[in-house]
């Protein structure tokens, strides 16, 4: 009884199986057309639907013709599919081949301009930033030690005309001194002629 259980359940289960392949055959030949559907299906139709002897298979000559010419119509659609792409890769090569030149160019301005930024034009001459700043602080520093030595020089020529001014005060007021009591004495040397010239007169 198990047994036979077994087997029909076997059986069944075989039935469908084959049940479903013939129906998925059955849908994929629906699903076949020589008119519709891609080349390889194309094929596979007339395969499918020629008739067999031996190992031979008779072909309608019309399916050949009509195989024939969506074939050359599929590879006339893959040139131009080819030819646009072909059109189009040299479009994008001659696109990328001017924005090389552009890239190009724009280096060379931007490298002109970070060198124009970088250094410094001074009375013709093209120098580094680094150069132009130690170049300033030079002449800077030197005109502060040629002001310092000014400095210097006039505080000395100024200590020495105070000097100068000193001596000469103290010259005019010997001189003045001097010229007073010269005067002095000349006028007591005349008023002593004088007292002499009237005692010869008494």
């Amino acid at each position: 009884m198990k047994f036979l259980t077994k087997v029909s359940l076997i059986l069944l289960v075989t039935l469908s199986f084959q049940n479903i392949n013939a129906q998925t055959e059955v849908e994929q030949e629906e699903k076949l057309s020589l008119n519709s559907g891609t080349i390889d299906n194309q094929f596979e139709f007339v395969i499918r639907r020629s008739n067999s002897w031996q190992d031979y298979k008779t072909v309608k000559k019309s399916w050949l013709y009509t195989l024939k010419a969506h074939t050359l119509d599929s590879l006339k659609a893959v040139h131009k599919d080819l030819s646009d792409t072909q059109a189009i890769v040299n479009s994008q090569t001659a696109e990328i081949e001017s924005l090389k030149e552009k890239l190009s160019s724009t280096e060379s301005t931007l490298n002109a301009t970070n060198e124009e930024k970088d250094n410094i034009s001074l009375f013709g001459i093209l120098m580094s930033k680094a150069n132009y700043k130690v170049l300033m602080w030079s002449i800077i520093g030197g005109l502060f030690a040629l002001l310092l030595v000014f400095i210097y020089k006039f505080k000395g020529s100024n200590s020495a005309t105070r000097e100068a001014k000193l001596k000469l005060d103290e010259v005019e007021t010997e001189f003045e001194e001097h010229r007073r009591n010269a005067l002095e004495r000349e006028q007591k040397v005349r008023r002593q002629l004088q007292d002499e010239l009237n005692k010869q007169k008494s």
